[in-house]
């Protein structure tokens, strides 16, 4: 999440809303952001009914949390990238940047 902040002007270039999503509860969401030093950008709760969004994007586990996920969704609602990841694993936001650019 750190990173997606630093580069949150390079997004904007792009006409590109960055958003998180969780299924932890609106409270641990927050905790958690101030616990990042905050983040500017939204961060969700997918939290009742738990998980319906990771669900329909088919990242939810059974046991009960989402996987890592990046998604990039054109102005249509289409995706045109997903990316699914170790948990320890931060992908180089340059890739995110190379999807955006071929959608300009």
């Amino acid at each position: 999440m750190p990173s997606y902040e630093a580069d949150l002007s390079r997004f904007e270039e792009y006409d590109t809303q960055v958003l998180g999503i969780s299924v932890d509860s609106v409270p641990c969401n927050a905790a958690w952001a101030k616990s990042l030093g905050g983040i500017s950008y939204d961060l969700l709760s997918d939290f009742e009914p738990k998980g319906e969004v990771a669900r329909r994007y088919g990242v939810y586990r059974p046991e009960g949390y989402s996987e890592r996920a990046l998604f990039v969704i054109d102005k249509q609602g289409k995706i045109v990238y997903k990316d699914i990841h170790a948990i320890d694993q931060q992908p180089d936001n340059e890739v995110i940047f190379d999807v955006l650019r071929k959608l300009s």
